[in-house]
């Protein structure tokens, strides 16, 4: 078998692998980024295509060219939350911050140009079969096919970029590591997406539209333009699998504006609906994005976090090659920035998907179409938590009469939410720290699942 050698093989070109290898290379490392796709097909990836802006990404490539390139539609204000009984809708405004939604194919081919630009090397058509441990158990490579040719990638770091459910993860011997192993499949949610186009111009174009579905799933709405729309949906695979397609033509039919719409593409991925890993790093190895639950268990979001986790993840790897050193130690601060972050604030996310999943569709619409719209931004979209002043309690508990029982419950979770939160501010600084660290936040955890009633997540 044919060998080539890297100081950092990244493998998968999405959000994170191509942040990664834009950053290692900039640093001056040699890098190549493994990508089982053709150039023409590579960054045609299922995707919601919502993000909150380009502030959020890191700056080690052009941001500038990859919002005038990608960012079609930047004037997202809103979102609408659409109640499935009532047929009723309630508006939450998104404040000073504009929304953006992406042509996902154009941003995926963008970042790649950008990684490649930086000097990293690329490998397309190339799918990896396994990764290289030497006997100590150390990551020192991955054993691919290149068009079809037998391949040993060697390396002193291996970064996981493969998305939910890592093929890498699958073949490696992580269990003498801190790598969190504690993932199955019913942490992550199949989800399938088309591209349509209208004729006339929605008049929801500066919205992202959710609508609840059966097994706390919920379609999608995300306007790509006036008139190409980003329309979706997914279920969690702890429930009843769904008929995606089908379900979502029915709700296309039923709506006005979609009559003789053009399907222009589609697609079906699975996503994490998990909390972040616990620990994503092993001597020799680091995980980021998707496969390493970098992800908002809630609505799904995770470009940013993928872009930062791929940024963060490749600089512990420079520092690993440049002082030959690719412990679980040298990469920790990698999990330390991550965990003290966006990781916190995804980890207290999960607890309202915890509590969602403990009850069935008519009891979360009832309660959350009597709650204050900036409520549920805080608590869904961005915070993980939530408060309210004195005057705001007394109109909700008025309007929320019929709902007290759940409301309470959900009072409960959002408190350990917070309490949750905290406690991934005091992530250790060290692998020696992990294990009470662990303790500590299941302990939180056996609280939720008994207020919840809801059954272990992990």
């Amino acid at each position: 078998m044919t060998a080539e050698t890297y100081d950092i093989v990244v493998v998968g070109g999405g959000t994170a692998g191509a942040f990664a290898a834009a950053t290692a290379a900039g640093e001056g490392t040699d890098v190549v980024l493994l990508e089982r796709k053709s150039p023409e097909e590579a960054g045609h990836i299922a995707c919601g295509d919502a993000i909150k802006g380009k502030s959020t990404f890191p700056n080690v490539l052009d941001r500038d060219r990859l919002r005038e390139e990608a960012f079609s539609n930047q004037n997202i204000r809103r979102a609408v939350f659409e109640n499935p009984l009532s047929g009723e809708s309630i508006d939450i405004p998104f404040g000073d911050i504009n929304g953006s939604v992406l042509d996902r194919k154009r941003y995926g081919e963008v970042i790649l140009d950008e990684a490649q630009r930086a000097g990293a090397n690329i490998h397309y058509d190339t799918v990896v079969q396994d990764v290289i441990q030497d006997s100590d158990g150390r990551a020192t490579g991955v054993r691919a096919t290149r068009k079809g040719k037998p391949l040993a990638y060697e390396s002193t770091v291996v970064i996981d970029a493969a998305g939910a459910l890592s093929l890498l993860q699958d073949k490696a011997d992580l269990r003498e590591s801190t790598f969190d192993t504690n993932v199955n499949y019913s942490q992550f949610c199949s989800a399938y997406r088309e591209i349509v186009e209208v004729k006339e111009p929605v008049e929801w174009d500066d919205a992202i539209v959710f609508k609840p579905t059966e097994e706390l799933g919920y379609l999608w709405y995300f306007p790509r333009s006036g008139t190409e729309i980003n329309a979706g949906l997914g279920f969690q695979m702890n429930k009843e699998p769904m008929e995606l397609v089908e379900i979502l033509k029915r709700d296309l039919r039923n709506r006005a504006e979609f009559a003789g719409a053009k399907v222009k593409d589609k697609l079906g991925a699975a996503l994490p609906t998990r909390r972040p890993y616990d620990s994503a790093v092993a001597p020799g190895f680091v995980a980021v994005g998707d496969a390493a639950g970098h992800v908002n268990p809630t609505t799904g979001g995770g470009i940013p976090g993928a872009a930062k986790s791929g940024a963060w993840a490749a600089r512990r790897a420079v520092e690993a090659v440049t002082e030959d050193d690719p412990s679980e130690e040298r990469f920790w601060g990698y999990n330390h920035e991550v965990m003290t972050d966006f990781g916190k604030k995804f980890a207290a996310m999960d607890v309202y998907n915890i509590f969602g999943g403990a009850h069935d569709v008519e009891e979360l619409t009832g309660l959350i179409t009597t709650l204050p719209s900036q409520q549920l931004v805080d608590a869904l979209g961005s915070k993980g938590t939530t408060s309210m002043g004195l005057g705001l309690k007394i109109k909700t508990l008025f309007k929320t009469f019929g709902h007290w029982d759940l409301l309470w419950e959900m009072s409960r979770v959002q408190k350990k939410a917070g309490e949750l939160k905290d406690h991934y501010d005091a992530y250790p600084t060290s692998p020696d720290g992990l294990e009470t660290w662990q303790e500590q936040r299941d302990s939180i955890m056996d609280d939720i699942y008994s207020i919840t009633g809801a059954e272990p997540k992990y």
